[in-house]
């Protein structure tokens, strides 16, 4: 019987640090800086991708991610000699996707040409927003312009381009987003990432929204709106949700985001990179130390720079459930109650179908447009009560 992770793929996450500032509502591991040695960066990348294959060969690969912090400052010969070093441990797919986040103030088009000599074939930009008032407000370093003649040169070398929106910010009204949907969806896009903003603890707008500092952010009623628009301007253009807040031309969809999703096995490499792996039919979660000087130092005494730790079945369960639900497809229920030793609650189930949030078609279940919309309440419910018997 094949391991449960070969339902999602196998692919590689490369977790590059370094900002060239920090946006105020960004609480990902990213870190500022003037100076990188992308020498030692490149031998300590190259070190701890061979270390980590070792625990996992002979897999097919299917995906290799660069993200960030903002992977496009890093020089592409460091790229070349990850994706190199990668295929060099394990036989990969014929259409290996390997994606590259990007910035459109650290692209040019000399850059780029070399990440696509390098085996770059996707990259994906963070515009986030298209005016320029709302770009200053959410920290980015580019104008509209800068970032529009970013997306053309991106255009002009790869075919496969995405690039992220962050929407329901202050002050913006529904027409707003309207017209600026309608541009986006305007520039010949095969993906889009929308994202709502959320304010998150730790951040900056955290602290300026926990001191009232963060005006006109708008309410529950106006954000599902927004939503509902997304929605309906990406289906007409031609880019369904194939997951929450991602829109894509099919065949454009984001195949590493997709393991993910499916709940597959990946390698994290990098400062604050996180893995899932299935070694002998036990799934490991791994955590990589988040400071960049931690995690360096980590590999120069020949020390593993992550923890590891066993995922139980209900966690396993649970994750399959969370992640798989984001997802238009949804969820084979077969796999999660082989998975959790245990199956959903089927009034549950039930009680969600008559409210119109979820759809059951023999094993699949699926969440609708309206329960996407409030996809954590439908978790809950379903998660609630369930795993009372040891793991």
């Amino acid at each position: 019987m094949p391991d449960d992770w070969q339902a999602g793929g196998f692919g590689l996450y490369v977790h590059w640090p370094f900002c060239q500032s920090k946006c105020p509502y960004c609480d990902f591991n990213s870190h500022v800086t003037t100076r990188v040695d992308q020498n030692a960066w490149r031998v300590a990348l190259i070190s701890e991708i061979r270390r980590q294959a070792a625990l996992v060969p002979d897999r097919v690969l299917n995906t290799i991610f660069f993200g960030g912090g903002t992977p496009s400052l890093m020089n592409p010969d460091v790229v070349s000699a990850v994706i190199d070093t990668a295929r060099a441990c394990w036989p990969t797919a014929n259409d290996l996707e390997i994606s590259l986040e990007a910035n459109p103030t650290s692209v040019d088009s000399g850059r780029f040409r070399d990440y696509r000599a390098a085996g770059v074939n996707r990259i994906s930009m963070g515009i986030q927003a298209l005016n320029d008032p709302d770009l200053r407000a959410l920290g980015r370093l580019h104008t509209v312009a800068e970032a529009t003649a970013a997306f053309d040169v991106a255009r002009s070398t790869f075919d496969n381009v995405s690039f992220d929106l962050i929407y329901a910010r202050q002050k913006q009204t529904l027409e707003e987003w309207r017209q600026e949907l309608t541009l986006a969806l305007d520039m010949a896009v095969d993906h889009l990432s929308l994202y709502q903003l959320t304010v998150e603890d730790g951040t900056a707008f955290g602290d300026r929204h926990a001191r009232g500092l963060l005006p006109g952010l708008p309410d529950e009623d106006r954000s599902a709106d927004m939503f509902d628009l997304t929605q309906e301007l990406c289906g007409a253009a031609g880019l369904s949700a194939y997951e929450v807040s991602n829109h894509a031309r099919p065949g454009a969809e984001s195949r590493h985001n997709r393991i993910y999703w499916r709940y597959g096995d990946y390698v994290g490499v990098g400062p604050g990179a996180h893995g899932r792996l299935t070694i002998e039919g036990t799934k490991y979660a791994t955590e990589a130390i988040r400071q960049p000087g931690g995690w360096m130092a980590a590999l120069s005494r020949d020390e593993a720079p992550d923890t590891t730790e066993i995922l139980s079945r209900r966690d396993q369960a649970t994750e399959f459930l969370m992640m798989g639900m984001r997802l238009s497809e949804g969820i084979s229920l077969e796999r999660y109650q082989t998975l959790g030793s245990t199956s959903l609650n089927s009034r549950k189930i039930a009680d969600l179908v008559a409210d119109g949030l979820v759809e059951q078609t023999g094993d699949n279940l699926r969440a609708t447009h309206r329960g996407r919309s409030v996809l954590n309440a439908v978790l809950r419910n379903l998660l609630e009560d369930q795993f009372t018997l040891p793991t």
